[in-house]
C-alpha cells in the first residue's frame, strides 16, 4: 500500500497562492544606496501586477530606531533574516542596481538554492555570469 507524499511546506505554499489566486510576488534585492531606484522598481513590478516587497530599512541612513552601533548591528542581522524569509514568500527575486555586495550575493545565491527565478536590472552583474 503507497501512502500519499506529504508536501513540503514549500509545495503547501505554492499551492495556497495558487488557490488563492494571488498574482507573482517579487522581491527586491540589492544595495540599499539603491533605494531610489528599488522604490521605481516596485512602481514599474506593481503596473505590471505583480505584488511586491523589497527592504523596508535603510539603516544606512540614520534614525533614531538604530542610532546607537548595537542597536544598529541588532537590526542588521533581524533585518536580513526577515528578507529571507521575503525570498521564501516571493516566487521571484528582482535584483537592483550595477553593483552586488556581499549581502545581495548570498541573497542571490539563497534564491537560486530555492530554485527561485533571479532578474536584474543590471545583467551584467549577475555573478552566475
Amino acid at each position: 500500500m503507497s501512502h500519499p507524499r506529504l508536501s513540503t511546506p514549500e509545495e503547501t505554499l505554492a499551492d495556497a497562492k495558487k488557490r488563492l489566486n494571488l498574482p507573482r510576488i517579487v522581491v527586491i534585492c540589492g544595495s540599499t544606496r539603491f533605494m531610489t531606484e528599488m522604490t521605481e522598481a516596485d512602481v514599474r513590478e506593481t503596473e505590471a501586477g505583480r505584488i511586491v516587497v523589497k527592504p523596508g530599512c535603510d539603516v544606512k541612513s540614520p534614525h533614531e530606531l538604530w542610532s546607537g552601533p548595537l542597536e544598529a548591528e541588532a537590526l542588521k542581522a533581524r533585518l536580513d533574516e526577515l528578507h529571507r524569509a521575503k525570498i521564501r514568500l516571493a516566487d521571484e527575486v528582482l535584483v537592483v542596481g550595477d553593483y552586488i555586495g556581499d549581502s545581495t550575493r548570498a541573497e542571490i545565491a539563497y534564491a537560486r538554492s530555492l530554485d527561485k527565478p533571479v532578474r536584474f536590472t543590471h545583467p551584467e552583474v549577475d555573478p552566475a555570469t
